[in-house]
């Protein structure tokens, strides 16, 4: 038995299915990440196929019924399709990184409301605003390992809890967290922190506003981030849509 639900969703990706048919999976407001089907959405006359376009931002009503591999979408409506991102090369880039990171990360039907919230952030942000595309995403992405259960330990050294930690040299243990100077000296480091990017990080964990935020800083905090979260997760090859498409600074 269905029963017909209505949610937001960003569409994550689209794929030809028969001679008529559209497959998509969507992260959804209510329900998670899914795929549904769109039963004649490659037809000229269907007003919903255009609609399906990596990343919009949709209303959608569909006949939900439980174990279906495959759920039926009835219905769908545009909030917002991006154009400020499909019109720029490296905002296309950066949105695309945004649904990689959630298709292969986050399990299907599982809930994550307030990372909903953050990628409709997120991309309303990339469309409109004129900050840096890699500063957005670098508040993006330690905004999403945090969700994910991966938060980053910043506030003190996880060796000798000083918390006065600006202004140095810092190591950082991807098991731990930070290590302070003095500590750093004896222990075993994943990765070493300079100043800089200790108080880039900081910026982005604490809101904090900063007019000097550099572009090269904010892609050392996402190879940064990127490394965690290999170690975290081991199947987790790098974001590949940024693979040989960061801008030259």
């Amino acid at each position: 038995m269905s029963e017909i639900v209505k949610t937001e969703a960003i569409v994550l990706s689209k794929m030809d299915f028969s001679d008529t048919s559209i497959i998509t999976n969507l992260f959804t407001k209510d329900f998670g990440k899914f795929s549904l089907i769109i039963k004649g959405g490659r037809n000229p006359k269907n007003r919903i196929g255009p609609l399906i376009d990596i990343p919009n931002y949709l209303n959608i009503v569909f006949y939900k019924k439980e174990n279906r591999e495959l759920q039926l979408l009835s219905s769908a409506d545009s909030i917002n399709h991006f154009p400020g991102i499909k019109n720029d090369y490296y905002k296309i880039i950066y949105a695309f990184a945004i649904v990689e990171i959630i298709k292969k990360l986050i399990p299907d039907n599982e809930l994550h409301n307030k990372l909903f919230n953050g990628v409709v952030r997120i991309l309303t942000l990339l469309n409109s605003s004129d900050e840096a595309v890699e500063i957005l995403f670098s508040r993006f992405f330690l905004f999403f390992l945090e969700e994910i259960g991966f938060q980053v330990q910043l506030n003190e050294c996880s060796i000798c809890g000083k918390n006065q930690l600006h202004q140095q040299s810092l190591g950082f243990n991807f098991n731990s967290g930070i290590i302070c100077e003095s500590c750093k000296i004896d222990s075993q480091n994943s990765y070493q922190i300079n100043a800089e990017l200790f108080e880039y990080l900081n910026c982005l964990k604490f809101s904090k506003k900063n007019k000097l935020l550099k572009i090269e800083i904010a892609n050392t905090a996402i190879a940064f981030m990127e490394k965690y979260l290999k170690f975290h997760i081991p199947d987790f090859q790098g974001i590949q849509s940024l693979k040989n498409n960061l801008r030259s600074v």
